[in-house]
């Protein structure tokens, strides 16, 4: 998509929003490539970090709302029929992907919501199976909110880092380089989290069955 393309060259507190908004419902922007490289100009001093994350994160909760809204009223048969659709392909996008949000969601119960905006590949469905679960909407924005902005305050300061180290032309490639590591970092540590938390619930089972 070349417009994306576009508006990814010419990032402002505007066009930061509008990619956020995007990459939090169904259509394949990349945040990396967006809170990113803002904060590495913020670094230079042509935006102010603290904005381009304030935006990033308002944008993500606009479009998780969206997904939420239409989960909630359209329920699961529309969302499977549209994402096994062309243009759900289009958005990268398949009936797999969407059951294992729900699975993730289902498992984890409402924190998912915040643990989920962390995680490849959930990041930006976890909204849908919060609207099919018909989950009090002002508790889904707050824990958006939190994951969405500690995701954002993360990619926020890796552009910040990379400005002093980085020189722009290069400046993609360590990002996504950057990036992995951090999903592999963020990955492990929701599930020792989920662990931790998992073995705390059943060890409060046993005792209550004493």
């Amino acid at each position: 998509m070349n417009w994306i393309t576009s508006l990814l060259g010419n990032l402002n507190y505007g066009t930061i929003l509008f990619l956020m908004l995007l990459e939090s419902t169904v259509i394949p922007v990349p945040s990396e490539l967006v809170v990113a490289p803002a904060a590495y100009h913020a670094a230079g001093g042509n935006l102010d970090v603290f904005l381009v994350i304030l935006f990033a994160t308002i944008g993500a909760d606009l479009g998780a709302t969206i997904n939420y809204v239409v989960a909630y009223y359209v329920g699961r048969p529309v969302i499977y029929r549209f994402a096994d659709s062309k243009w759900g392909k289009m958005c990268l996008l398949n009936r797999d992907k969407v059951i294992k949000s729900e699975q993730y969601f289902d498992n984890h119960g409402m924190v998912a919501t915040i643990t989920g905006r962390l995680l490849p590949g959930i990041r930006h469905l976890i909204s849908i199976p919060a609207g099919l679960a018909k989950m009090n909407y002002w508790k889904f924005l707050l824990y958006t909110t939190i994951g969405a902005g500690a995701w954002n305050i993360i990619l926020a300061a890796m552009g910040w880092y990379l400005h002093a180290i980085v020189p722009e032309d290069q400046l993609t490639d360590k990002i996504m380089e950057y990036g992995e590591y951090i999903k592999i970092f963020l990955i492990v540590v929701v599930l020792i989290a989920g662990g931790y938390f998992l073995f705390k619930y059943l060890r409060k089972k046993k005792a209550s069955k004493k």
